[in-house]
């Protein structure tokens, strides 16, 4: 029969459990960093496009992608021999109305890459009678931006920019231009949470922790 009075055998402090539980909190630690880091680098970014829109000059439109920050919301124009596709898109035009954005891919050349055009807001999905011609507008990012996961499995294919024409096409209404302040930069919330995900990581196991080694 075991002496209730007999000293108990000391618990082992648990090596393996800790150093995962270090180690992860210590990974989410990182992403917060991380995070604060991007939120800016994302400021600056923004500051720039801001600057972009002030600007008047037109710019020579990026033939090819990946288009320079420089460059979005800049002015610019281009010639559309004829329009190859059409991709009609929800959107809403310079007053909020609602309706579908004619996106044209256009052929500028025997040879090489076309451009993207919106040249406004239509009811429905018909196309416009648009056979193409000069258009100038606002360089802004392409509708078919690459996924954040493609980003960090570096399989992004680099994306397209749009030219949003200043005048409509016949019978269509003029698009709305995005603004650079509708740009994303939820970066701090993302790190407080990557912080408060650390935080109780290490108050949970401190608990478990001193249950476990209590006599």
């Amino acid at each position: 029969m075991t002496d209730p009075a007999a000293p108990q055998p000391a618990m082992r402090w648990p090596l393996v459990p800790t150093l995962l539980v270090a180690i992860a909190v210590a990974a989410m630690v990182g992403l917060g960093i991380w995070q604060l880091q991007r939120k800016a680098d994302k400021e600056a970014l923004i500051t720039l496009y801001q600057r972009n829109m002030a600007m008047s000059a037109l710019v020579t439109y990026p033939k090819l992608p990946p288009v320079p920050d420089a460059m979005l919301y800049r002015k610019s124009s281009v010639v559309c021999l004829e329009p190859i596709r059409w991709d009609p898109r929800s959107g809403a035009d310079r007053r909020g109305r609602a309706g579908f954005r004619m996106i044209a891919d256009c052929r500028t050349g025997a040879e090489g890459p076309g451009v993207l055009v919106d040249v406004g807001i239509g009811d429905d999905f018909t196309p416009p009678e648009w056979p193409g011609g000069t258009v100038q507008g606002t360089i802004v990012p392409g509708p078919e931006q690459p996924t954040m996961i493609e980003r960090l499995a570096r399989k992004a294919a680099p994306a397209r920019a749009m030219l949003i024409a200043d005048v409509p096409a016949a019978g269509l209404r003029a698009s709305a231009v995005p603004s650079a302040d509708d740009t994303p930069n939820n970066h701090l919330a993302y790190a407080v949470q990557w912080f408060l995900f650390a935080a109780a990581a290490l108050l949970i196991y401190i608990l478990a922790l001193r249950r476990r080694l209590r006599p």
